[in-house]
């Protein structure tokens, strides 16, 4: 712990991410001093004695574990021993690292793809590996189960205070507009935004337009982020098992692919037709998190659809040069 005149130092790994810069927000307006970032370029995670001698060196007291190499439906499916790889040695370096360094508590923020493709709606925590994973993120998922696991085997053999918190389809400042790598929310707002610029007369949406998405804004899932790590010990055990100890993270609703595309032609006023391309994948059929758990710890959503989607396309257009 800091002494009364050093503040507690917290090292979020990630931070120029979507998730990571926005942890780091919420962090500032909490009024933390001691937020520790390094860019890849000053510390490569995968680099097991590079972050053994930066815990080492830093006595790091809390780690929000938001770095990780992700993309949408393309990406996964056409790169899995990069994000299999990658993503295995970021998180067991950083987990690893941070036992050895004593450090108090860390938070492991995954994904919803951990989850079965064909499970039971919504998906509870306890859903988790009993049964196949959706084919294009394999091996995204397998990583991410990976961490939780490993999470939980450094609780029940050295009582580490780590804890992993899962959250559905994100979307906000500093997400990823690529139209090939991105994923689902911001390549449509992205391709919505040009077609309504150009006038071009339809959009082509991937798939049938029929699964469903559950999307939570990134500033909502860094306040839960910071609420689920500062909770005392006795209150998240208390609600989690050592052999299930994540919590799901979003909002409890969902909406069609379909209803998604209404809503960003309305919202970037796109007046063409909005054909959907059935030879490309679907993906996951549906995608909603049973948030009781989250609930049950205190913490429920805040930011509306409508309202997060069009705050973010304020940011896509100022940051992308498209004003």
């Amino acid at each position: 712990m800091a002494s009364v005149n050093q503040p507690a130092r917290v090292f979020v790994a990630g931070h120029l991410g979507m998730v990571g810069s926005a942890v780091v927000r919420r962090l500032e307006r909490l009024g933390e001093t001691g937020i520790l970032t390094r860019r890849h370029s000053e510390l490569d995670l995968t680099r097991q004695a590079d972050v053994e001698a930066f815990f080492a060196d830093k006595r790091i007291e809390a780690v929000y574990l938001a770095a990780a190499r992700v993309g949408g439906i393309r990406a996964n499916n056409e790169f899995p021993a990069d994000f299999i790889r990658d993503n295995l040695l970021i998180q067991t370096n950083v987990i690893h690292a941070a036992h050895q360094a004593g450090v108090r508590r860390l938070l492991f923020l995954g994904s919803s793809c951990i989850y079965p493709k064909l499970a039971s709606q919504p998906l509870r925590e306890e859903a988790m590996m009993t049964g196949l994973l959706e084919s294009t993120n394999e091996a995204y998922a397998v990583a991410k189960i990976a961490g939780i696991k490993m999470c939980e085997a450094y609780r029940r053999q050295f009582g580490s205070d780590f804890r992993s918190a899962m959250p559905t389809n994100l979307y906000g400042p500093n997400d990823n507009f690529d139209l090939d790598t991105s994923h689902v929310l911001p390549a449509l707002l992205r391709k919505f935004e040009q077609a309504a610029t150009a006038k071009d007369p339809e959009v082509t949406v991937w798939g049938s337009g029929q699964p469903r998405r559950e999307l939570l804004h990134v500033d909502d899932m860094a306040e839960a982020a910071c609420h689920l790590m500062n909770l005392p010990p006795e209150s998240y055990w208390a609600v989690v098992t050592d052999h299930c100890s994540h919590v799901n993270v979003g909002c409890g609703e969902d909406i069609s692919i379909a209803e998604l595309a209404d809503m960003l032609a309305s919202i970037c006023g796109f007046e063409g037709n909005i054909v959907f391309d059935r030879s490309q994948p679907d993906g996951t059929p549906q995608k909603l998190l049973d948030v009781s758990r989250l609930k049950s710890l205190g913490w429920n959503a805040q930011i509306p659809l409508e309202q997060g989607i069009r705050s973010t396309r304020e940011w896509m257009r100022e940051h992308l040069g498209l004003d």
